[in-house]
């Protein structure tokens, strides 16, 4: 089974969504599986007429899928956008940051990374190492 992690936690995937190859996508697709390789210049389309854009990471080393997800947001997508694959729970915070909504892993990655792990995480916002060191203020430097 698949779980999909967000804010609140695992909770199944509940929906069969049908993903199309985003080179391969038409006028009508609404749900786009994009490698983290993809080159977003082959993807003519208005990106907001998809629903969802779910991002494959083939490796927890791979951060490809991040600055995917970067432009995604950057190029105006405002729908549901999903990382899935090898994300590991200490990577959350970026996904998130990154524009990703939720990440989608394996029954057995859940298993190894349990809930309490990617819960930990999920407060994202606060999660970052300025804050860990004191830094909450912008420095400004004059010269």
């Amino acid at each position: 089974m698949t779980q999909i992690v967000s804010d609140f936690g695992f909770s199944p995937l509940d929906k069969v969504i049908n993903y199309e190859f985003y080179d391969k996508a038409s006028e009508t697709t609404k749900a786009i599986d994009l490698p983290s390789d993809a080159d977003l210049k082959l993807f003519v389309g208005d990106l907001n007429q998809l629903k969802i854009i779910r991002i494959d990471f083939p490796s927890f080393a791979d951060g490809r899928g991040f600055t995917l997800a970067k432009l995604v947001r950057i190029r105006g997508f405002k729908g549901h956008l999903r990382a899935k694959g090898h994300i590991i729970s200490d990577q959350y915070a970026m996904a998130r940051r990154s524009g990703f909504d939720d990440v989608e892993i394996s029954q057995d990655l859940a298993d190894r990374q349990p809930e309490a792990e990617w819960l930990f995480r999920s407060n994202w916002k606060e999660y970052n190492f300025q804050k860990r060191v004191g830094f909450n203020k912008m420095l400004t430097i004059n010269l």
